[in-house]
C-alpha cells in the first residue's frame, strides 16, 4: 500500500527497502522526512497533536500518488503520516519516491511534499507554554504547490 496513516513510528531504513524491493529497476531513490520542530513561530513547542478523518484522508493521500504518478510515469510513491500526539524530534512524515534517474525522484518527492502540505486533511494542534493553538496553512506552502500549476484552494485568514 503506497500510502498509511498511523500512529506507530516508522522505520525509514526498513521502509525504504520495502519499496526499493518491489522494482529492480529503480536507478534512484528520494526521501523526506518531517520532524517536530521545537520552535514554532518564536515559542517552545511542548506537543503537536494530529487529527485526520479517516478514510478521507486516505483517500486525498492516494489521489496525490496518483497525480504524481501521471507526471512522472514510472515512479513509485510511498507516503507514511502520523497522527496523535508527537513530541519535538518525533517523526511526522515520510514521502520517498522511487524512479529510473534522479531527476524524476527529486522532483516527484519534492512534488508529493509540497501538495500533501496544502492538500492533506490533517489539522495540527500545539501546545507550547503559552497554551494551544491550532497551526494555520502558511502561504509559503500555497507558493511552492503552484509552482508546479496547482492552486491550493487555501484561503488566508483575514
Amino acid at each position: 500500500m503506497p500510502v498509511r496513516v498511523q500512529t506507530e513510528d516508522f522505520d525509514l531504513t526498513a521502509e525504504v527497502a520495502a519499496l526499493r524491493a518491489r522494482n529492480p529497476k529503480i536507478g534512484a531513490v528520494a526521501c523526506f522526512v518531517g520532524t517536530v520542530r521545537d520552535l514554532n513561530d518564536g515559542s517552545a513547542v511542548e506537543t503537536m497533536e494530529l487529527e485526520h478523518y479517516p478514510g478521507m484522508t486516505e483517500k486525498s493521500l492516494e489521489a496525490i500518488v496518483v497525480s504524481a504518478c501521471e507526471r512522472w510515469p514510472g515512479i513509485e510513491v510511498l507516503i507514511v503520516h502520523r497522527v496523535g500526539k508527537l513530541y519535538p524530534l518525533d517523526q511526522i512524515v515520510l514521502v520517498a519516491t522511487t524512479a529510473a534517474h534522479r531527476g524524476d525522484a527529486f522532483a516527484s518527492c519534492e512534488f508529493v511534499m509540497d501538495y500533501l502540505k496544502t492538500q492533506a486533511p490533517f489539522w495540527k494542534k500545539e501546545k507550547t507554554e503559552e497554551g494551544e493553538r491550532w497551526v494555520d496553512a502558511r502561504v509559503a506552502d500555497d507558493a511552492a504547490l503552484a509552482r508546479w500549476g496547482v492552486e491550493s484552494g487555501n484561503q488566508e485568514a483575514d
